[in-house]
């Protein structure tokens, strides 16, 4: 695994989109798998199904851009405070897309569970989510959009530590409105930060990626994304790889 750039040196996201295609055409010939982790400054990234309306809305002079990419899934947004992987692997011929993202999911449920806070999936929506608890809705604190090439993962997760929430009041994180966006920070009652987060994501993905039977996290309730049609069915993006080449 590899620290890309945190902090002061949070590295730009075109910058980091160039780092994956360099490091995902390396992988594709034969070098060893890598995890690319960094911190992004504001940057919104709108998926492949991001209608325009959900694009944020910007007020004032505080304003960060947007970037259209090649993952699947909607808009989201990465920042300071909030711990970005980019897995590039190989995934294995018994490995499905979607066993791929759950994976992912488990890795970051484990390091949420370190941490003191309990987290699963919910079937039908991708990340990691909190349950609702009579004044708060049901929250996700951990994104996830990939994109599988020539049999590669690209794109990944943002796991939230102290990230600044009041950017997500700009739209309507992944088209979920129904829900809300939380971080460790809110959660926990104090200052989670990345430097914290990282080698308990480095040892869970470990652990997940070396692509061992493991014993998933029980779920929470089923739910549909807007615009499914079963609650039960995970995202289509997850189901089926892109397969057109990087450009």
């Amino acid at each position: 695994m590899k620290t890309v750039g945190f902090g002061d040196a949070a590295l730009d996201y075109l910058a980091a989109w160039d780092l994956q295609r360099e490091v995902h055409a390396a992988v594709v010939a034969g070098d060893p798998d890598t995890v690319l982790m960094l911190e992004h400054p504001a940057v919104f990234t709108a998926g492949k199904r991001t209608d325009d309306h959900e694009r944020p809305a910007f007020l004032g002079e505080r304003r960060a851009p947007v970037i259209d990419v090649d993952r699947g899934g909607k808009i989201t947004f990465h920042g300071p405070g909030q711990l970005v992987g980019y897995p590039i692997v190989t995934l294995p011929d018994h490995v499905l897309v979607v066993d791929y993202v759950r994976r992912i999911e488990e890795a970051l449920i484990g390091v949420c569970g370190d941490l003191g806070l309990a987290t699963a999936r919910v079937p039908g929506r991708s990340g990691v989510w909190l349950q609702a608890d009579g004044e708060r809705p049901e929250r996700k604190i951990a994104a996830i959009g990939i994109r599988v090439s020539r049999g590669v993962t690209m794109h990944g997760f943002a796991l939230n530590c102290d990230v600044d929430l009041s950017w997500y009041e700009r739209f309507v994180p992944c088209g979920i409105a129904d829900a809300g966006v939380t971080s460790l920070t809110e959660e926990l009652g104090r200052d989670v930060t990345v430097a914290e987060v990282v080698p308990l994501v480095q040892r869970r993905l470990g652990e997940l990626l070396a692509w061992a039977a493991y014993t998933p996290t029980p779920d929470y309730e089923p739910r549909p994304e807007p615009g499914r049609r079963s609650s039960a069915d995970a995202p289509a993006d997850l189901r089926v790889p892109v397969l057109n080449p990087l450009r």
